[in-house]
């Protein structure tokens, strides 16, 4: 049984590091810590998420988002909306898909997008490599480097094999190569063990199933953050955790230069403190920049960390596209996420800007299609009735670079609401070009040719601001302190033991899921403060 230690309230120790959020960063930087013997709290807003067959259910999960946190945030307008958020243990590593890119060399320099600028980071690409290999051995990350022409050096093979292709989608792939271009195999964290023609052996923890992408794992098959970091973590004894307390904000000494105390809140309205040497916030990028802000004191009038006013600013999503071909011949896929196609990631024959990736999405079901329906309705012809959609259903994910503006931000209202201004039509056109490249292959792969729908259950209903999954940017690190909240090391240029270690410190996003990128970040940090601690 994996220990839980529930600190008293009223005679909490102190700690060496106190880190805040339970997620890919977080959650990352206890497992790094943790062998070193030094004393190492873990405050996390929610608790476990249940176990239960609605874990599984699309309804449950989709159509009615039964583990979205019950809360509203506020657009530029202050019109609400429900964030796609999660609060547990693990934080929204439990409902990821695990797909686990690096981002590329290219992606840590400046690049000129049709929309603008990227920014360059203080950091290369050579200086994260040997942590983003350490992390994808970590995550138990499939995949084979070499695949992908574009991916930059690597010092080390993945530890695992790549999920193999189901039939249709390595008639898919087969189908790519014909044409010139170069998928290869979506890197993924599953702890899967396969016999040929890629079954699960009988010993596998993954059961390669339809449920990897959005859904927790019932079976503890995919790698998430609770179970790959945060439960050996808590295996060591100097390792604690407090759940369902909510960090509201964090008090600094006369001088204003530490963090002297992190206040939780409780279920029942009680505040609760903690104090340690170094403090580590890892809340996601929307909920650590509202921490610093509401943090605010006479030494820090504008938030913590903001001296230099970019404490919410820069906030980046991703440009997504969720869509749907539908196959001539049946789909009868159940673990799709398996392909992915960077060929125009930096640009294409008749456009000079990047354009992004394409991967696959999990399988559509029934369920999630009957969802959508009213969506769809002129959309397909009346010989395809939806029941037959899911059989034929190819599920895609088109990402492209959202650029970091400062306008894009988190803000806090009178009452202490989030607020979050999103300019939507950021650096979209490479996007549009992206999906014209799709639709114009699908004859040529075997789907019909006018069926590309928009699947709006995998990003948001409603308000596309609510698609927060790959939120970043809100912290971000540089070597000026002026146009910076963190130095290279993720420390607050303004306070001598804070650090932010999720994906705030991004100056800029890329066009590939950022958590790969998060974890091998926070055992690069992991490293600097096990040096500064002795």
């Amino acid at each position: 049984m994996i220990p839980r230690t529930v600190v008293a309230v009223g005679d909490a120790p102190h700690y060496d590091v106190i880190i805040i959020g339970t997620g890919a960063g977080g959650g990352t930087l206890a497992h790094r810590l943790a062998p070193s013997g030094k004393r190492v709290l873990l405050v996390e807003r929610g608790g476990y998420l249940p176990r239960e067959r609605d874990n599984w259910d699309s309804t449950a999960v989709f159509v009615k988002g039964k583990y979205r946190a019950p809360e509203f945030w506020l657009d530029k307008h202050g019109t609400e909306f429900p964030p796609e958020v999660n609060y547990y243990v693990g934080g929204n590593t439990k409902f990821y898909g695990a797909a686990l890119f690096r981002l590329r060399p290219e992606d840590f320099g400046e690049l000129r997008h049709h929309g603008g600028l990227s920014p360059a980071w203080p950091i290369r690409y050579e200086d994260l490599e040997p942590y983003y290999t350490q992390a994808e051995h970590l995550y138990l990350v499939h995949g084979r480097h070499g695949e992908d022409p574009g991916e930059g050096p690597v010092s080390a093979q993945y530890a695992h094999p790549p999920v193999e292709h189901e039939p249709r989608i390595q008639r898919l792939s087969d189908d790519l190569e014909k044409r010139g271009l170069h998928p290869f195999h979506l890197p993924i964290g599953v702890n899967l063990s396969q016999e040929d023609g890629g079954r699960p052996t009988h010993s596998s923890v993954c059961i390669r199933c339809n449920r990897v992408d959005g859904f927790p794992c019932l079976v503890r098959g995919k790698s998430d953050a609770q179970v790959i970091c945060v439960e050996p973590a808590l295996e060591h004894p100097g390792v604690e955790m407090v759940t369902h307390t909510r960090v509201v904000r964090l008090e600094t000494d006369d001088g204003g230069r530490r963090v002297s105390a992190v206040v939780g809140r409780l279920p029942d309205g009680s505040e609760v403190r903690f104090t340690a040497d170094v403090v580590v916030v890892s809340c996601g990028a929307v909920n650590s920049a509202a921490l610093l802000l509401a943090s605010a004191n006479d030494r820090h009038p504008r938030g913590l960390a903001n001296s230099s006013d970019v404490v919410g600013r820069f906030y980046m999503r991703h440009n997504n596209l969720a869509l749907m071909a539908v196959s001539k011949e049946p789909n009868d896929t159940q673990f799709q996420k398996t392909l992915a196609l960077h060929d125009w990631y930096l640009g294409a024959d008749d456009w000079d800007f990047p354009l992004g990736g394409i991967q696959m999405l999990g399988k559509s079901d029934a369920e999630q299609i009957h969802g959508e329906a009213p969506r769809w309705a002129g959309a397909v012809a009346p010989d395809m009735p939806f029941e037959v959609l899911a059989h034929h259903a190819v599920d895609f994910w088109l990402c492209g670079e959202d650029l970091p503006l400062a306008e894009n931000r988190v803000t806090l209202d009178g009452d202490a609401r989030i607020r979050l201004a999103l300019d939507e039509k950021n650096n979209v056109e490479g996007l549009k070009r992206l999906r014209h490249k799709l639709q114009g292959m699908l004859g040529h792969l075997g789907m019909h040719e006018h069926h590309l729908l928009s699947h709006s259950i995998y990003l948001h209903k409603g308000m596309p601001i609510g698609a927060t999954a790959h939120q970043a940017g809100t912290v971000r690190f540089g070597t000026d302190p002026a146009d910076s909240a963190l130095d290279v090391n993720c420390k607050a240029h303004d306070l001598d033991n804070l650090y932010v270690v999720d994906t705030s410190f991004f100056p800029s996003i890329g066009a590939v899921n950022p958590s790969l990128t998060a974890i091998a970040n926070a055992l690069r940090v992991g490293d600097h403060l096990l040096a500064r601690l002795g």
